[in-house]
């Protein structure tokens, strides 16, 4: 008869002060890192509320008077273009095509992850590898390919651009979302004669909610702050909110006061979107990190 060795406990050893020291200098590591982050937002919105004359003092003065000058310029009341067209435009732009794109890279990576086919992963490197072609090179035939079919300034055509441009990161991310949805409750589902279309909307995606909040909020940012394609393949018609903002950049000169308060008002849809979907954004980018 041998005698089982027995492995002795590993214990964390360090005195409880210690460890409390460790974590305070963590998190005061991460206040740093915050509010080294936050600190340029935090002087574009306070420069927005400058006159020009104030925004371009150098070094800056901090107390300044306020006022509501850019704002007000940047909506019309000096009689420059309204911004309302061109924020409507992103909107449609970019709702539409983050709806395509949950239609068509829901059933995509179904099929990856939940019934996947074989070699997935070289279709999961294929959707990955269109990413790797620089966007500047495919902007001459696609100017080309709008030109000869009448859609230039046109913004269903941007939708469908981006609608391209963010399937590949949507199907890619919602394959390892749907990977962790557990395969017996959709047998069930299937053995009570659910269809795949019933599946996917009443059991798959309910349960993979927070991976496709994230997913949606990733592809609403990436098309709503696209500036090349809407610059070349735009005009008057379809002007989107980035555009809009360069427009402030002219021959006269750079006026940062209003460029400062249109740079934030372009951002609040971004910023609300990402507040009003934090939790499901923090669920679904951790989703799969812990097992």
């Amino acid at each position: 008869m041998t005698a089982t060795a027995v492995r002795p406990v590993v214990t964390d050893t360090k005195p409880a002060h210690t460890r409390r020291r460790a974590g305070a200098g963590l998190g005061l590591v991460a206040w740093l890192v915050g509010i080294v982050f936050f600190l340029p937002i935090a002087w574009m919105a306070l420069t927005s509320f400058h006159s020009e004359s104030d925004a371009a003092t150098n070094p800056p003065s901090f107390a300044a008077s306020l006022t509501l000058d850019g704002y007000r310029e940047f909506f019309g009341a000096g009689g420059g273009a309204s911004p309302w067209p061109a924020l409507a435009n992103s909107a449609v732009a970019s709702i539409a095509s983050t709806l395509f794109v949950l239609v068509l890279a829901l059933p995509a990576a179904y099929a990856l992850s939940i019934r996947p086919v074989k070699k997935w992963t070289d279709v999961l490197f294929f959707f990955l590898s269109t990413k790797m072609l620089p966007v500047v090179a495919g902007l001459l035939p696609i100017y080309l390919f709008a030109k000869n079919t009448d859609m230039l300034d046109n913004i269903w055509l941007l939708v469908i651009l981006y609608t391209s441009m963010n399937l590949p990161i949507a199907v890619w991310m919602m394959q390892s979302f749907l990977a962790e949805v557990p395969v017996a409750i959709i047998e069930a589902a299937r053995v009570d004669g659910a269809k795949l279309p019933t599946i996917l909307v009443r059991v798959v995606a309910p349960i993979a909610l927070p991976g496709i909040a994230a997913t949606s909020l990733i592809c609403f940012i990436f098309s709503w702050n696209e500036l090349l394609f809407a610059r070349v393949l735009t005009g008057v018609v379809a002007e989107t909110a980035p555009v809009f903002l360069t427009g402030f950049i002219t021959s006269q000169g750079l006026f940062l006061a209003k460029v400062c308060a249109a740079s934030l008002v372009i951002s609040l849809p971004v910023l609300a979107a990402g507040f009003a979907a934090q939790d499901k954004l923090v669920q679904g980018l951790s989703l799969g990190a812990v097992k």
